[in-house]
């Protein structure tokens, strides 16, 4: 017998009017590739995560190409304290001794990425898992960070400099989601491997496949000009107002916005801050007029 669904018009309208909201974006960003940065809340809560692979495959199916990239801070901090491995920040990264770099991969790979790849392939067999260090895909050095004026070593951490998208854009050709470690070989050692800060590693891939837009979840609502003041959430921001910004930001935030800074000025048309504890935040970024978060341009946008 058929089911009968009782819908009211004003109701019937509003998921009308959402819908047509959203064909602008859907014109414009058919075919393009989008690269999404999973991480914050929404990798510790089932519900978020969840919510965030459904909308992997929402923009799978309505005609994007999907790509993420993944940290795993949360997971690779209970990780170290399993084998007694003490967890440091310095300037916002994570310190990564030798014995450390072994779990940081451990874990990324056999825990975050394998379980994010099976909550997409809940909807279907279309997310493929791509380590960082393998196909050449993330070749690094390492790098110290600059705090009050020194520098500190980082240990086993490092920037990418080279990329090599082809297996990335293998799978996006058998129409396959990429989720990828933020991992990397070291260029002078490649027998040495370098964790890599995942907002960076999403950065270099979305400037490496150009990409039409660079998400980055994280958990508040956007970049404040006056924190912690709630009314001075930003909007837009241009590359050279955000650089002038950056000095006063809070070191977590920092890498964040750089991630931005090196995606828009490397040729990615706009990259976006969102707040991954809102479910299916990317779908009110990519597909609503007025979007959600703070939204980097370059100086002439």
């Amino acid at each position: 017998m058929p089911t009968t669904i009782e819908v009211s018009p004003s109701e019937a309208a509003a998921k009308a009017a959402v819908l047509i909201e959203a064909l602008p974006w859907l014109k414009r960003y058919h075919g393009a590739i989008v690269v999404v940065k999973f991480g914050g809340n929404a990798m510790v809560s089932p519900e978020l995560s969840a919510a965030f692979a459904e909308d992997m495959v929402f923009l799978h199916h309505a005609g994007l190409r999907p790509v993420v990239v993944h940290g795993g801070g949360p997971q690779i901090s209970a990780g170290l304290a399993e084998k007694n491995i003490a967890s440091e920040f310095r300037g916002g990264y994570r310190y990564t001794s030798p014995e450390a770099i072994g779990v940081v991969r451990d874990v990324l790979r056999n825990r975050v990425n394998k379980e994010l790849v099976a909550l997409i392939n809940e909807h279907g067999t279309i997310a493929r898992s791509i380590a960082g260090e393998h196909g050449n895909l993330f070749g690094g050095r390492t790098r110290g960070v600059i705090v009050d004026g020194v520098e500190l070593d980082l240990g086993r951490v490092g920037d990418i400099l080279e990329v090599d998208p082809s297996s990335v854009m293998d799978a996006l050709d058998a129409g396959r989601i990429p989720v990828i470690t933020s991992i990397a070989y070291d260029l002078d050692d490649p027998e040495k491997l370098l964790n890599i800060n995942a907002d960076s590693a999403a950065a270099a891939v979305a400037v490496a496949l150009q990409a039409q837009k660079l998400l980055v979840l994280t958990d508040v609502a956007g970049l404040y000009s006056d924190w912690p003041n709630r009314d001075s959430l930003v909007s837009v921001i241009n590359t050279v107002e955000l650089r002038a910004l950056l000095p006063e930001l809070e070191s977590g935030m920092i890498p964040k916005m750089n991630a931005c800074l090196d995606a828009v000025e490397g040729g990615v048309p706009n990259a976006a801050i969102i707040d991954g504890r809102i479910e299916h935040s990317i779908l009110l970024e990519v597909f609503t007029q007025n979007g959600i978060g703070t939204q980097v341009v370059s100086e002439d946008a």
